[in-house]
């Protein structure tokens, strides 16, 4: 599985912006600058960050684009779904009850790979923005708590819960200040 630069270069910018748009809006040619991404390809990201509101422009001289919240309530996984960027490592369509094969059945490794993808996915989801300004991202450790781990009780795109253990959720609520009763 790889990223492509549409996953990474938004993460990028959003983290530029998280760090240089305190005082003004920034502008996308600053973060191009800074980030050494293409500019236009910085313009169609930002239509699509925009659309999910992780970021308001400021129209006018001396505007830019402002973080629609805090850094640390925005998530990488967040950053990836707007771009569109897909979080997975099988090649079957997850929204299809079908496999990848040409009898339309799963691979002998389906679960292998959709197990690896849903780690990806709650690693990049338990991981904020200021994680990253703060350098809080442990290349070594895998945190299965989500920043919001009411969020490990709603349902995901395709209708399914995190595969988050009970006890996990609970040590995650409690570190979260959450009194689970």
């Amino acid at each position: 599985m790889k990223l492509s630069t549409k996953g990474r270069y938004a993460v990028m910018a959003m983290v530029d912006l998280a760090l240089y748009a305190n005082e003004r809006p920034v502008s996308l040619a600053e973060i191009a600058d800074r980030q050494e991404i293409s500019l236009s390809y910085l313009e169609q990201l930002f239509a699509k960050l925009r659309r999910e509101k992780l970021v308001m422009s400021i129209r006018g001289p001396g505007g830019g684009y402002r973080m629609a919240k805090e850094a640390k309530e925005t998530d990488i996984a967040e950053i990836f779904k707007a771009v569109e960027e897909p979080i997975r490592a099988t090649a079957c369509n997850p929204m299809s009850p079908h496999g990848c094969r040409s009898d339309k059945s799963r691979c002998v490794t389906h679960d292998l790979w959709q197990g690896l993808s849903n780690h990806i996915y709650r690693y990049l989801h338990g991981v904020s923005i200021a994680d990253v300004i703060e350098r809080r991202v442990d290349p070594d450790r895998i945190s299965l708590c989500p920043p919001n781990p009411m969020m490990a009780l709603q349902p995901n795109n395709r209708g399914q819960l995190l595969d988050l253990p009970i006890v996990k959720l609970i040590s995650c609520l409690k570190a979260s200040g959450i009194n689970p009763k």
